[in-house]
């Protein structure tokens, strides 16, 4: 309070001197006149200065005072906010390991939901963080069994709410988060035309079945990583996605089933490159695709019978 006090007197002690003297400056004064005795209107002059001064600091002193509890009651507000919010987290984050799927499902909207009343940045990136890590845990129930589909509908569900927070028009948009989906399974998903602003990694992820769709998706954040992610079976569509951000990578990935389009895609991101992925038996489209030819993609395609490029990637030049 007193720092603010400080501050603003010198502040308005400075603007002051600068009224004067500018006023001085254009009125053209080049002296002042002494006077030998004081005189009475020269008194109340004095006076009517006094009062203005004692009444401009009470005002000063009001208006700190004012700003100081307006900050206190702020400050006190977050913390209920924060301490609100972490009450409904410890609800929500104990649906989310119940044995029963219809009590995940209700956990996931409710984190969803918790993410978009989140009071800040960091504790909305908390609720993602754990939505992403509930698609990177092991699937514990067996995949064709009653508990199995059950658990797909839940992640599926996951995705979903995800996906709808990345789409244009989204009432809470999650755009300029990150989304670590590192090692997770992916048995099909629909994230078409998603924006991801913020750093999304897929490093080993595993695309197993289904069909999961990246349709039209933007990643434009500082980093987007698919490297050692496997491509192992289903449908896999990054058709008219754009690679636009700072480092895109497919190093490592395994591209050993199923199809992956990449058709009419745009790479046009710093730093793209597909070193080191294997391309030993899915069926991987490139065509209609845009941009400098990732590293490690065109090499692999003049010899590999899977691996469609566009013909302006094959020109010498191109």
């Amino acid at each position: 309070m007193w720092a603010a006090f400080s501050l603003a007197t010198l502040a308005s002690a400075a603007a002051l001197t600068g009224v004067i003297l500018v006023g001085v400056r254009v009125l053209g004064v080049t002296a002042v006149k002494p006077e030998a005795q004081l005189s009475g209107a020269t008194m109340f002059d004095l006076l009517k200065i006094a009062f203005a001064v004692v009444a401009g600091a009470g005002g000063l002193v009001a208006l700190v005072t004012t700003y100081r509890r307006q900050r206190v009651s702020e400050a006190a507000e977050s913390r209920e906010a924060t301490a609100l919010f972490n009450e409904r987290f410890s609800t929500v984050t104990d649906k989310l390991g119940h044995d029963r799927a219809a009590v995940r499902l209700a956990g996931v909207h409710g984190l969803a939901g918790l993410a978009d009343d989140a009071p800040n940045h960091e504790l909305r990136q908390t609720c993602i963080d754990v939505l992403c890590a509930y698609l990177r845990m092991p699937q514990e129930h067996d995949e064709d069994g009653a508990s199995g589909r059950s658990d797909r509908q839940v992640r599926h569900t996951v995705i979903r709410c995800i996906a709808a927070h990345l789409r244009t028009g989204a009432a809470v948009p999650w755009r300029k988060h990150d989304f670590d989906f590192t090692e997770a399974v992916f048995d099909g998903g629909d994230l078409s035309a998603v924006v991801f602003d913020g750093a999304v990694g897929f490093t080993r992820a595993e695309f197993r079945s289904g069909r999961t769709s990246f349709e039209g998706a933007i990643f434009r954040g500082p980093r987007t990583d698919f490297d050692g992610a496997g491509f192992g079976g289903g449908d896999v569509r990054f058709d008219g996605a754009t690679f636009s951000g700072g480092r895109v990578t497919f190093i490592g990935s395994d591209f050993r089933h199923g199809r992956v389009s990449f058709a009419g895609a745009k790479f046009v991101g710093d730093f793209v490159s597909f070193d080191g992925a294997s391309f030993s038996g899915a069926e991987v489209d490139f065509r209609a695709a845009t941009g400098t030819p990732p590293a490690g993609v065109v090499t692999v395609g003049r010899s590999s019978p899977d691996v469609s490029l566009p013909r302006e990637w094959l020109t010498p030049g191109g």
